[in-house]
């Protein structure tokens, strides 16, 4: 029988102290049928997202310790950053990777949220295909107003967003005050997350650019984006998460965001993943920029190696 691998892409908030990122991380390493591929700490966004990939039943044992040691390690009534979060373990995002159905990341998806409340008892939203409603198939709807919005918000019994706001699993409807609370979800394709850099020190155009490229204001539906200040670095910073690399290119808003800069007399300097990326993301850039016809992935010769 072949060995089924899911593949998670947890993100927690800290990404400042290398103490606590290391502890974290730690939960995941050494351990049989279990790989930590990345670990992306981001400074500004004072968040950590790993890659991990894994056979069902150890990955979802490394993920309850994960989840354990960030609630240990983070209080969010402390925690700052410039990333959307509402929780100190944020998200435990599942994909279906190699020989696994959707279904099975589902049920996953489900008892990792269920045993991560009743081990530590932290309100828990389900997302995606795990979404008790509309709405909260979307993350950002979760997110709205971060961990001080939401917590506030669910204080209110009277507020009219109040129903539609709260936890799925939660004692008392609200935000754990140390913990926040952490979001489980399985979906059959992941996001990558992909930054491209403007030479320019005024992040306002950033921010525009950002607007125009995601979804909800007029741009790619299967893009979300905002426009940063990264301090480690010179220029700005158009920071998107791309949830479908198969209908929507990287090219696609590469291009895109060149385009809209040249308005500003702004050049784009370069861009960058953050973590791993399916190799057939990487293969319809080369085919469109290279204008290949035909490629197939056996003309890959490390790609015969792997499969």
């Amino acid at each position: 029988m072949k060995k089924k691998y899911i593949l998670a892409v947890p993100n927690f908030s800290d990404g400042r102290r290398p103490e606590v990122i290391d502890a974290i991380a730690g939960t995941i390493k050494n351990r049989e049928g279990v790989k930590l591929v990345t670990c992306e700490p981001e400074y500004d966004f004072n968040r950590t997202v790993l890659t991990i990939i894994g056979e069902p039943a150890p990955l979802k044992e490394a993920l309850l310790e994960m989840a354990g040691k960030s609630y240990e390690l983070i209080d969010m009534r402390e925690q700052k950053g410039t990333h959307p979060r509402i929780g100190a373990q944020d998200t435990i995002p599942l994909f279906p990777l190699l020989n696994v159905e959707l279904d099975e990341c589902i049920k996953l998806a489900e008892e990792i949220g269920n045993e991560v409340y009743e081990k530590y008892q932290v309100p828990i939203y389900f997302s995606g295909e795990n979404a008790r409603t509309l709405d909260k198939k979307s993350i950002s709807f979760i997110r709205k107003g971060q961990y001080e919005g939401l917590k506030a918000l669910l204080e209110d019994k009277e507020n009219p967003d109040y129903d539609s706001r709260k936890p799925d699993l939660s004692s008392d409807d609200k935000l754990s005050d140390k913990y926040g609370a952490t979001i489980v979800s399985a979906d059959m394709e992941g996001l990558t997350a992909y930054n491209v850099f403007l030479a320019t020190e005024d992040v306002s155009i950033a921010k525009t650019i950002a607007k125009a490229v995601r979804g909800p204001s007029g741009g790619f539906s299967t893009i979300r984006a905002v426009g940063i200040k990264f301090p480690e670095r010179d220029g700005v910073v158009v920071s998107m998460n791309m949830f479908d690399c198969a209908s929507t290119p990287l090219y696609r808003a590469f291009e895109f965001v060149k385009q809209e800069a040249k308005k500003y007399g702004v050049t784009v300097t370069g861009s960058a993943l953050v973590g791993p990326v399916k190799l057939d993301y990487l293969l319809n850039n080369i085919e469109y920029y290279l204008g290949l016809q035909g490629l197939k992935k056996d003309q890959i010769l490390e790609n015969n190696l792997i499969f």
